[in-house]
């Protein structure tokens, strides 16, 4: 189980003061500071998908990255399968798998040996690993480029290598920060169809994505994010009735004018 509360998270504005007009434009600059999660607080249970939605900028990959223990909240509270991320981040990312908005692969290797070195870095042994990436290049499709260099790779072969890494230590939650932006059709249905799987081993998975198809396929619930609150918590249903419409997108959009 993933817990997350009372997230907050600020960065130093970069040699400048929030004027008058910017904090008009966006709230969260203020003075020498831009508050990128202000309040967020959810929880993703055994066998759910919770999609974590919002605008451009709304403050979810800042989140992500939180929960990944890439960054320390300055308040608030996370726990993954009852470790507490801000005591004991090594614990903790031996249980996570996680994407990041940037592939971030080594060019000079290939997509094997990208997803070996991350495995050894989790202390697989030989077999165990071979094992592992031979298990995830079959279920992702992956073996017509596995001796292909990352710098050459197209986005969706990328994308693959980069989740094939992410989950290569068999992590006991997963956190992907928007795994099918820029993919085609195919590559996005074997990546939701891999979603799914760990879904039915009831593995807490939480994915951000401006894609409500994915929401509606995948997820058992989800949480709004926008201007660095969680301005929406609950079920798909809890979210058409708080957003006035049956359409995903419509509810979408009417929640966010509505707390803006």
């Amino acid at each position: 189980m993933i817990e997350v509360q009372g997230l907050a998270k600020r960065f130093r504005l970069a040699g400048r003061k929030a004027d008058a007009s910017a904090r008009e434009r966006d709230p969260r600059e203020q003075g020498e500071w831009f508050q990128a999660v202000r309040e967020v607080s959810f929880r993703c249970e055994p066998g759910e998908v919770l999609g974590l939605l919002g605008p451009n900028g709304a403050g979810k990959t800042t989140t992500l990255r939180l929960l990944s223990s890439a960054l320390k909240p300055d308040t608030g509270s996370i726990h993954v399968e009852g470790v507490d991320v801000l005591k004991d981040p090594i614990a903790a990312r031996q249980l996570i798998g996680f994407l990041s908005g940037s592939t971030g692969l080594y060019g000079r290797l290939t997509v094997r040996e990208n997803v070996e070195y991350f495995g050894r870095l989790h202390g697989l042994g030989d077999a165990a690993l071979k094992a592992r990436v031979d298990g995830l290049f079959e279920r992702l499709g992956m073996h017509d480029f596995a001796h292909k260099r990352a710098d050459v790779l197209s986005a969706g072969m990328r994308q693959k290598c980069a989740i094939a890494r992410a989950v290569v230590h068999e992590p006991r939650v997963v956190i992907l920060d928007e795994p099918t932006t820029g993919l085609d059709v195919m590559a996005a249905k074997v990546l939701l169809d891999f979603i799914a799987e760990h879904k039915s081993r009831r593995i807490p998975l939480i994915f951000s994505t401006h894609h409500l198809h994915e929401v509606e396929k995948l997820c058992e619930r989800v949480c709004i994010i926008n201007q660095g609150r969680a301005v929406f918590g609950g079920d798909l249903e809890a979210m058409r009735s708080s957003g006035g419409s049956a359409d995903l997108h419509d509810a979408f959009v009417n929640i966010i004018e509505r707390r803006a």
